[in-house]
């Protein structure tokens, strides 16, 4: 008897271990290669015509990344068909600040770690609450994720069904608790709007671009990273040269540049992680960009 009654102990616990699990798994996202990918957001319910920002939030395994929209000279940044309720208008993605990955020939841009990629969504105002229909069900968000993951040495293709159910109430959004800092630190992540006394001016030399950037005070350490692709050789050392209001960075020109261009837009990193989302006229003083959910 009481080896049956241990039995049925260890079966019970068992069982809860695997519940457990199952809500764990489930609490960190879809496994995809080398991490896993979680649908979030920022709210704990949807309310008709409030803006409601959800997060595609990656957990990588140690020397894995995932890119940019400009993935640099290989690579693909993640794409997404989203499956949304009527009423619900998507946004454009906001790219974090990106990292320069890789040595050598090939340099790319992306992301390591716990990155998450911010989507904002448009709520209609009409949309049924379920204070004033008591059968109306919740939302169900939903997303088809295509993306590469890679390290140094492979990359691994892959695509992630994700979704989120939330409910509707005709009253003012408040924060998830579990996601608030998430948001919080992508928010931190993304490239910021330069000061309104900062210049910019941007000269085609040849084979480079050199960019002048006056901020009022010299500048040692900075770095461009391109919204377009093969605009600038992305291996090539980004020559600095610091000024008394400033900088002048020299970009060597990509091979596989054909034509002139008219505007080099990008993120501009300061001080080692700043990022400052910039857009300069090639030939004359640039005119700045500020940061927009229609950007980048």
């Amino acid at each position: 008897m009481r080896s049956c009654t241990r039995c049925v102990a260890i079966l019970l616990v068992l069982i809860f271990g695997v519940v457990l699990g199952l809500g764990r798994a489930q609490a960190s996202g879809v496994a995809i290669a080398h991490g896993t990918l979680e649908l979030v957001a920022e709210n704990s319910w949807i309310s008709p015509g409030h803006e409601l920002d959800l997060g595609l939030r990656f957990e990588l395994e140690k020397g894995w990344h995932v890119y940019w929209i400009n993935p640099g000279d290989s690579g693909e940044p993640p794409r997404v068909e989203w499956h949304l309720p009527p009423g619900f208008t998507i946004g454009a993605i906001e790219w974090p600040t990106p990292q320069r990955l890789g040595t050598g020939s090939v340099v790319d841009y992306g992301y390591e770690g716990a990155p998450m990629l911010i989507v904002p969504v448009r709520v209609a105002e009409n949309i049924a609450s379920q204070s004033k229909q008591a059968s109306q069900p919740p939302a169900q968000l939903g997303a088809e994720v295509r993306l590469l993951v890679c390290s140094h040495e492979m990359c691994v293709p892959g695509k992630a069904q994700i979704s989120l159910t939330l409910p509707i109430k005709a009253v003012t959004p408040v924060a998830d608790a579990r996601t608030s800092a998430w948001f919080s630190d992508a928010r931190e992540s993304l490239p910021r709007q330069v000061a309104a006394q900062w210049r910019f001016s941007l000269v085609d030399a040849k084979d480079s671009f050199v960019l002048t950037v006056n901020l009022g005070h010299r500048v040692t350490e900075a770095k461009f990273f391109p919204l377009a692709v093969s605009q600038i050789q992305n291996a090539a050392a980004q020559t600095l040269q610091p000024t008394a209001t400033g900088c002048k960075l020299t970009l060597r020109k990509s091979e596989q540049l054909l034509k002139p261009i008219a505007r080099l837009q990008g993120v501009l990193v300061l001080s080692g992680s700043d990022g400052y989302q910039i857009d300069v006229a090639v030939g004359q003083a640039g005119t700045i960009s500020k940061h927009s959910k229609e950007g980048f």
